[in-house]
């Protein structure tokens, strides 16, 4: 860090700190607020700006003149609170995309869950013999040759059980059929 001394021609006491704050303090003001927009947070930049002068004037050294210093002191404090500003928003925009994608997968967990209740509810209500050709065919993956044989019944009855059930499903889930479709292309989509 550069220790920074006075001039003898820009030495700041208290009379003309005083002076100088009355002559600048509300174009400075204004000034700041051309950059940031907001009033408040204008005067705290100029407040700040005399403050810094006050508490090292015994160190500061102006190589241009006082006024000059003190509007580069509050457009760069100005384009430092912006830059601030920005990535606070960036982050809050960013905070909130993560939020959403949470609340959106909770969501759809749930509702995959109800889906995934309503299909075993519905299946519960298949006919014994109906309902265990459908799981070992849709849970299991056999073939219908490998369930023919496995239940000791004709291929014929098991295409017919199948056509059956699968009838009774569709009809059973008519309400969800949005949703297994979305949830079915999620799925083979990598999502």
């Amino acid at each position: 860090m550069i220790t920074i001394r006075p001039t003898k021609t820009e030495s700041i006491n208290a009379l003309n700190f005083e002076q100088t704050f009355n002559d600048h303090y509300s174009r400075l003001c204004s000034y700041a607020y051309h950059f940031i927009k907001e009033e408040d947070a204008a005067e705290e930049i100029v407040q700040e700006a005399f403050y810094k002068l006050w508490t090292k004037r015994e160190s500061i050294r102006i190589e241009s003149s006082l006024e000059a210093y003190l509007y580069r002191t509050v457009r760069n404090a100005s384009l430092n609170l912006i830059k601030h500003i920005s990535i606070r928003e960036d982050y809050k925009q960013y905070n909130q995309l993560m939020i959403d994608e949470c609340e959106k997968q909770e969501s759809d967990l749930i509702e995959i869950s109800e889906l995934e209740q309503k299909i075993r509810d519905s299946i519960d209500l298949l006919p014994e013999q109906r309902r265990k050709i459908f799981i070992l065919s849709r849970y299991e993956g056999l073939k219908y040759k490998e369930i023919a044989e496995k239940l000791n019944l004709s291929v014929k009855t098991v295409e017919n059980q199948m056509g059956k059930a699968l009838q009774f499903l569709r009809k059973e889930l008519a309400d969800y059929l949005p949703l297994i479709l979305l949830f079915f292309h999620e799925i083979f989509n990598g999502k």
